[in-house]
């Protein structure tokens, strides 16, 4: 007998489908988590077991504010020091402990134990000030400071939305994919924010999924962020790469299969489901199956077009900066980005970084500049683009990385020099911009030495309550049953920050 405490809205393979499942498995060749995302718009997985309880519509809940979410990652923590809250405060003290400063020391402060469940470093690595690494200067009619590392970005302040107040509680860097699920790695899983937002309101184009994820496909350490977890595969994020010759990694034709060859493996199963839905016309599963094998030959065909970035005039791709091989990697994914979002994926997850390339312990200053240069016009770029092609109503872009950096530098026997900033879960910034987001505001504040998130706490899910509430829905309409969460899994959304 299944248990009550686990009951799975996985599609249920009965005795009499195991031929069909395995016939549709060679004729697909696709992997669960690609065929779950065409499973998943037409509902298929129905709990019979619980007559009561259905799936989400895929309607919002009340009135939307957007249609789609663009998820601009930046894997290993930006310092919010030397990106978007400056603290000049720490030129002042460069060298001192906290405790020579004018300042409370912030290791002694009762909300460094309260939003700590890891070793986080302690007096011992970082007590010393570590001055700013880089100037700062206000920008727009705004006037929101942040630092000369984003020229570009700069331009846009008045557009965006800055929430200097984040903090998780995961010191290691297990707490990325905390930002994306809302769990510390001690506690079980949640599924990510894609999958919920995917869950809720399934895609915009039948020929799309709903939820996608750009960039280090082949780093099998990312792929917690877009993981459905008990909600099924057919709620997860679909990698798709840049690469014109295999677009959807794993989704590909066999080797020596034709189109046409496929096309009749698909109609050939289509027949055998349809046999199957004369003997049981109440199986909305069959219903289901029969239109995600049309929906998975339609992927192969609308993907490639999706992410064909030569269909793109010279300008957009200046505006990305494609032109140029420091911005050029991101460029493209945030430029395949807009063209899905334009296509109807309801969330996007773009990596615009490798994998922990912003963990700076050591030469903060150097692998900072670096790292800004990449990515600073790219995303400026997305913004612009979005605006002028009339998108700016319909789409949200979140920027964020899993941490911040200490204010104070550094220490360990292993480094010659100390040169850079420690993890820093206490307090960092993240931005919003789009549809539904107030223009040009700084909302929540960290203390004097951007050690404390002060002003406005908010933890990771109040990240995500904003999202859902922007698409319009409300997240404890999505409990499954048998799955309890936590009251802090639904946050609340950041209200100030919203038009």
């Amino acid at each position: 007998m299944k248990n009550a405490t686990t009951v799975s809205i996985r599609p249920d393979c009965r005795g009499h489908d195991s031929r069909r499942t395995f016939l549709a498995d060679i004729g697909l060749g696709f992997t669960g988590l690609a065929l779950g995302a065409m499973l998943q718009r037409d509902r298929a997985a129905s709990a019979e077991e619980h007559s009561v309880w259905r799936p989400p519509s895929g309607q919002p809940h009340f009135v939307p504010q957007a249609k789609n979410v663009i998820w601009i990652f930046l894997s290993g923590g930006y310092s919010q020091i030397e990106t978007f809250d400056p603290k000049p405060e720490l030129n002042k003290y460069a060298g001192k402990s906290y405790d020579e400063t004018a300042y409370a020391n912030p290791l002694q402060d009762p909300l460094f134990q309260l939003r700590s469940r890891a070793v986080v470093g302690g007096d011992r690595l970082h007590s010393r000030i570590f001055p700013m690494q880089i100037g700062s200067r206000r920008h727009g009619e705004s006037g929101i400071e942040i630092t000369d590392w984003w020229p570009h970005l700069a331009t846009c302040v008045d557009d965006m939305a800055f929430v200097r107040s984040m903090y998780t509680t995961d010191n290691d860097h297990n707490a990325e994919f905390q930002m994306h699920h809302g769990r510390h790695k001690l506690d079980p899983p949640q599924p990510v924010i894609g999958s919920w937002i995917n869950y809720g309101l399934g895609s915009l184009n039948d020929n799309l999924p709903s939820f996608v994820f750009l960039g280090q496909y082949k780093d099998t350490r990312v792929r917690w962020n877009f993981d459905a977890d008990y909600l099924g595969p057919a709620y997860a994020g679909v990698e798709l790469a840049l690469d014109p010759k295999n677009p959807l990694p794993f989704g590909n034709r066999a080797d020596g299969v034709l189109a046409e060859e496929q096309r009749n493996q698909f109609e050939f199963i289509k027949q055998l489901n349809q046999l199957n839905a004369l003997e049981y016309p109440e199986d909305e599963q069959v219903r289901a199956r029969i239109k995600s094998y049309e929906l998975a030959f339609n992927m192969q065909m609308s993907v490639p077009d999706a992410l064909r970035l030569d269909d793109e005039t010279a300008d957009t791709k200046r505006l990305y900066g494609i032109d140029d091989e420091t911005t050029a990697v991101y460029g493209r994914r945030l430029l395949a980005a807009r063209r899905l979002a334009e296509r109807g994926v309801r969330f996007t997850l773009a990596y615009v970084s490798d994998y922990g390339e912003w963990d700076s312990h050591t030469n903060l200053q150097q692998n900072h500049a670096r790292s800004c240069a990449r990515v600073d016009k790219p995303v400026a770029g997305l913004l612009k683009d979005l605006k002028r092609r009339g998108m700016w109503d319909d789409t949200v872009v979140v920027f964020c990385t899993e941490f911040g950096r200490t204010p104070g530098v550094e220490i360990r026997d292993a480094y010659k020099e100390f040169t850079g900033r420690d993890h820093h879960p206490h307090g960092f910034t993240v931005w919003f911009a789009g549809a539904g987001i107030k223009q040009g505001v700084v909302h929540g504040r960290t203390d004097e030495l951007g050690f404390h998130a002060v002003e406005s706490p908010h933890y990771v899910t109040d990240m995500h309550a904003t999202l859902l509430h922007l698409l319009g829905i409300d997240p404890h309409q999505l409990d499954v049953p048998g799955r309890k969460r936590l009251e802090i899994d639904y946050g609340n959304p950041i209200h100030d920050i919203l038009v």
